[in-house]
């Protein structure tokens, strides 16, 4: 059977790069048929942090990864000691002893031509000539990274390892290893490196941000994973929007690019924003409630869902992230909309004192509030004062928004409802 493993260190949190090779290692695990295990590689115990394996295993969940097995470095260390004693044994290794006497257990590197088939970019040859020989237990008594992999992974019955093309040079240190103590070594496929769009490494300005950042700006979980398929696979047709439902079905660890990767944010906002447009306004809202509650924009117990559900739709098809919303619609949720200054010099700077009272007491005689009755009357209105709409549908906006942008005037109005809409709108009259 097929068992792949994702190794994230809990010294940081879950970023981009281990997202994606947690997606690829799952997705080929499942277009398999096959195991994805999580191991939680906690050997350096001055770094590991249990905040870090929290915010690592939230990630995941979020992602929608179910792990098939669980397992902890830091609970194994009898296990890589009785393997290096073994080697010990053979004569396989010798003893090095620190100034202070303690003891560390060091491979003895042998040359040799080490040839690697690696599953994406073909055969690969190392000499070991070049690799000094390995320490296995260091002098404080904790294993080395790639000896304790090596231990874990021959355990575990790792048969495929997809990983980052940033460890191809631990992999002939690895095979010497597997090969030292007898085991099968397993297949390997590392992928490309995700640069920035400066053409540099990722880094925090150009997208290396923590899964869980991600989430916070509002960006949904299938949206990202589909971004991230496409940082080095594709779906073919010149398809962008791919479910990870139907990539388990389409995917081939062959068919990964071998070239690296360019993170661009833009083009994760315009995916999220498919998504977001596509999405059920119900599972928006869930993920909103508590962004709005964080606002104190409503309250966790008292909120009114239909009309959150309406508001929802208003601005659905404009927004990027969920965060957007908070932004935008935050006129609907506030006593006053907060106004933006070029907005408001720009289109409430002039006396609009009659213009606004005449509306507001029309909207206030109106029987028919819906939106085609609301536009009737400001139509007419408009007409009477022998003016282009635009001469006073912009003023109207911002000072029920605050802002120059937003879904229909009209819709505004009858969201805002009658007494909120002339009450906002009587504000600028001066008396």
């Amino acid at each position: 059977m097929i068992r792949v493993r994702f190794a994230p260190s809990p010294t940081g949190n879950l970023h981009i790069g281990g997202g994606r090779t947690a997606l690829f290692n799952w997705l080929f695990s499942q277009s398999q048929g096959g195991k994805f295990i999580l191991r939680i590689e906690d050997t350096d115990q001055a770094r590991s942090k249990k905040e870090f394996i929290d915010e690592i295993l939230e990630s995941l969940k979020w992602l929608g990864f179910n792990w098939d097995e669980l397992y902890y470095q830091s609970e194994r260390f009898q296990r890589y000691r009785n393997q290096a004693q073994r080697l010990l044994e053979q004569g396989l290794a010798y003893i090095e002893k620190s100034p202070e006497g303690k003891e560390a257990i060091i491979y003895k590197v042998l040359p040799k031509k080490i040839q690697v088939q690696d599953l994406i970019r073909g055969e690969i040859e190392f000499d070991a000539a070049l690799i000094k020989d390995q320490v296995l237990i260091k002098s404080d008594g904790t294993p080395t990274y790639n000896f304790a992999c090596v231990v874990d992974d021959a355990e575990m019955e790792i048969t495929h390892i997809i990983r980052g093309d940033d460890h191809i040079s631990n992999t002939p240190k690895q095979v010497l290893l597997y090969e030292a103590l007898g085991f099968t070594v397993p297949n390997f496929a590392h992928l490309p490196l995700i640069m920035g769009v400066d053409g540099g490494r990722l880094s925090k300005r150009t997208g290396a941000t923590a899964i869980s950042d991600y989430r916070k700006m509002g960006y949904l979980p299938a949206a990202l994973l589909n971004y991230l398929l496409l940082l080095s696979w594709a779906p073919g047709d010149n398809r962008e929007l791919i479910s990870v439902q139907e990539a388990v079905r389409l995917f081939e660890i062959r068919n990964v690019n071998k070239t690296s990767a360019t993170f661009d944010l833009k083009k994760l906002d315009w995916i999220n924003s498919q998504y977001l447009k596509d999405a059920d306004p119900a599972a928006l809202a869930q993920e909103l409630i508590p962004l709005l509650v964080q606002k104190n924009y409503i309250t966790a117990e008292h909120y009114d869902r239909p009309y959150l559900l309406a508001i929802i739709k208003l601005f659905q098809a404009r927004l990027s992230r969920l965060n957007d919303f908070l932004d935008w619609a935050d006129f609907f949720f506030l006593e006053q909309p907060a106004f933006d200054p070029a907005a408001k010099e720009k289109y409430l700077a002039s006396d609009l004192s009659k213009e606004f009272s005449m509306f507001a007491t029309r909207l206030q005689s109106l029987d028919n509030f819906e939106v085609v009755g609301i536009e009737e009357c400001f139509r007419q209105l408009v007409a009477e004062l022998g003016i282009e709409a635009k001469k006073l549908i912009h003023p109207v906006r911002v000072a029920l928004t605050g802002k120059t942008i937003g879904p229909g005037l009209f819709e505004v109005i009858y969201y805002l409802g009658k007494e909120r809409s002339c009450q906002r709108l009587l504000s600028w009259v001066k008396k």
